[in-house]
């Protein structure tokens, strides 16, 4: 009579093992280089290469602008590579605003492999190369480093596109059946973290987001005192969230 549950409970334990071994691969999906030079990319544009505090190189593209008030930092998700966010790119130069577009370690071709820690080297790697007033743009996980950076060293601005409360939330949304918290190796404690900075902040989301649920963002702004945007009917990816107006007007409102 107790085969049947044992069965089950075997069953469960390696679903868990396999998910904490592989677990990573659940939440990093980088692509690979190679990629264009910078200008091959934008006008003017110019290749970076920053140095991680545990020794690696990535590469980036800067986009300077000249009389610029602040250099945006974007801080992608994680999907694709720095590729991908050049329509952000174009329309804050063409607004006015200086741009570093860059892959965390694993991403476009970039050495190592990604992780929390990982990506708050990569992230100072990337402020190092910057003089003067910056911006931090984080989308969705890109948003948690952000606010990590934030805490370290305050931004002129802070705008976060699509924001989870903690990695631990986002992962029990689309797992439920799992113990995630439990699991998790990187937290990514957003809420927590965007409380204990004092920069003028704005938080955009989607009022479709499939991925991060929009009561997630919508927290987050309240733990950041943050203006919230709205963007009826938008999913996580849609192209109005990437590089739309209120996405480029809520950058520009907090430089």
């Amino acid at each position: 009579m107790w085969r049947p549950v044992l069965i089950a409970v075997a069953v469960v334990v390696t679903i868990v093992a396999v998910v904490f071994a592989f677990q990573r691969k659940l939440v990093y999906f980088p692509s690979p280089g190679p990629l264009p030079s910078a200008e091959e990319v934008l006008p003017d544009g110019r290749d970076v290469r920053l140095v991680t505090a545990d020794g690696l190189l990535l590469d980036g593209w800067h986009f300077e602008v000249r009389d610029a008030p602040a250099t945006v930092i974007v801080f992608p998700g994680n999907g694709g590579n720095r590729l991908g966010r050049v329509p952000l790119a174009r329309a804050l130069t063409d607004r006015g605003l200086s741009v570093l577009l860059f892959d965390y370690r694993g991403y476009g071709g970039n050495p190592g492999t990604p992780s929390e820690e990982g990506l708050t080297y990569d992230a100072r790697a990337a402020l190092d190369l910057i003089d003067g007033p910056v911006i931090y743009f984080g989308e969705s996980l890109g948003a948690a480093v952000a606010v990590e950076l934030a805490t370290y060293r305050a931004p002129l601005g802070l705008v976060l596109r699509s924001p989870f409360t903690s990695l631990a939330a986002a992962g029990s949304h689309h797992y439920p059946w799992l113990p995630v918290k439990m699991l998790l190796r990187d937290k990514y404690p957003v809420a927590e973290r965007v409380s204990a900075v004092d920069v003028p902040t704005v938080v955009v989301l989607g009022t479709a987001d499939k991925i991060v649920p929009p009561s997630q963002s919508r927290e987050v702004a309240v733990a950041a005192r943050a203006k919230l945007v709205e963007v009826a009917g938008a999913d996580h990816n849609d192209e109005v969230l990437l590089s739309g107006p209120q996405v480029v007007d809520a950058v520009l409102s907090v430089g």
